[in-house]
């Protein structure tokens, strides 16, 4: 199934019905007066988000979403049958955003988390409604409040406890591939990841879910390369993963280049917990991978891990500080494992 993380769509909800003009007609019974009964009212539009669902692939191929008007009342004081509701069901994580993309209108980040985005318009008054003491024979009646329609982008941002991030071809997927059962592609070029993909990882009790996006160049911002759009996949994250390819020849300036494009997407990115990692040590050796991660140590002031995502050296370690942070800042709580040795 092709991943499709944005969507436009259109949407009108139920109109309202009209009021009815009647006069209550029965033998022996004189000056029935007026029985014109009320219009019903138009059908609401709802946004569900549902579990089942991990793309926007669906609104790709019906763009136009519509409740049912309400129906005209008739005589005998009988209201006309509202509209139906259209309930529009969408992955955990969606957003709906106006036409400009500037407004979040609604934010659906909870499993069962359900919306009401339009209102249906109210029926319009049959004649009985205006009978008073000094009008006892109305003619009056007025029409259901009208539709409202809407042109509206849903815009999907994955629901992961972990983000992927660095540059193209420094190991992101292969990582992925390593610690779950996802199935990204890999191979030695850049920009082989041209999705985001997400995969479920399990430390010991406890587990996790990691989002792989596309790698960033410097001036992703500005649109170069796949651009900064698949960073929304990584705004709810409770941690950022950022993997370099320490056979570079300047993995410091990677580095901030990687830094550099988070801070102007926004969002608090820039501020997000981060765990660095030097990939691809196996192609080094031990002594060398460990003088790259100590110049990078001594130029960015926090602690360089190091691993190869391909042998597996270290990945173990790195997927338990994961979860010690992941679990800190979701529950409150820690891992507690006495069989883990991060030596």
């Amino acid at each position: 199934m092709k991943f499709l993380d944005e969507a436009k769509i259109y949407l009108e909800s139920g109109k309202g019905g009209p009021g009815c003009v009647a006069f209550h007609r029965e033998k022996n019974i004189a000056f029935g007066g007026p029985s014109g009964g009320n219009g019903g009212k138009g059908g609401d539009i709802y946004f569900q988000a549902v579990e089942t669902l991990n793309t926007l692939i669906d609104f790709r191929f019906m763009q136009h979403y519509r409740a049912t008007h309400g129906k005209h009342g008739s005589g005998r004081n009988r209201t006309g049958p509202g509209g139906d509701d259209l309930v529009i069901r969408v992955p955990v994580g969606t957003e709906v955003l106006d036409d400009e993309k500037d407004t979040v209108l609604a934010d659906l980040s909870e499993e069962g988390q359900i919306v009401k985005f339009m209102k249906g318009g109210d029926g319009g008054y049959g004649n009985a409604h205006y009978k008073s003491a000094t009008n006892q024979a109305p003619r009056k009646f007025t029409p259901g409040w009208p539709s409202q329609e809407m042109c509206v982008w849903l815009r999907l941002k994955l629901i992961a406890d972990v983000g992927l991030v660095g540059l193209p071809n420094a190991g992101k997927s292969t990582f992925l591939a390593a610690c779950s059962n996802a199935k990204p592609k890999i191979a030695n070029y850049p920009f082989t990841t041209l999705h985001p993909n997400l995969g479920v990882v399990k430390v010991g009790e406890r587990d996790f879910v990691i989002a792989d996006i596309p790698g960033l160049i410097e001036g992703a911002h500005e649109g170069l390369g796949l651009g900064d759009r698949f960073l929304g996949h990584v705004e709810r994250t409770s941690v950022l993963l950022h993997i370099i390819d320490c056979t570079q020849d300047d993995i410091v300036k990677d580095y901030k280049t990687i830094r550099h494009e988070l801070k102007e997407y926004g969002c608090d990115l820039e501020n997000r917990l981060e765990i660095v990692v030097i990939n691809k040590a196996d192609a080094l050796g031990a002594e060398l991978a460990q003088d790259q991660a100590q110049m990078l140590e001594d130029a960015i002031g926090k602690k360089v891990n190091i691993m190869s995502a391909v042998s597996g050296e270290n990945t173990k370690n790195i997927l338990y500080q994961l979860a010690e942070v992941v679990y800190r800042e979701k529950y409150g709580e820690g891992i507690e494992d006495t069989s883990f040795d991060p030596t």
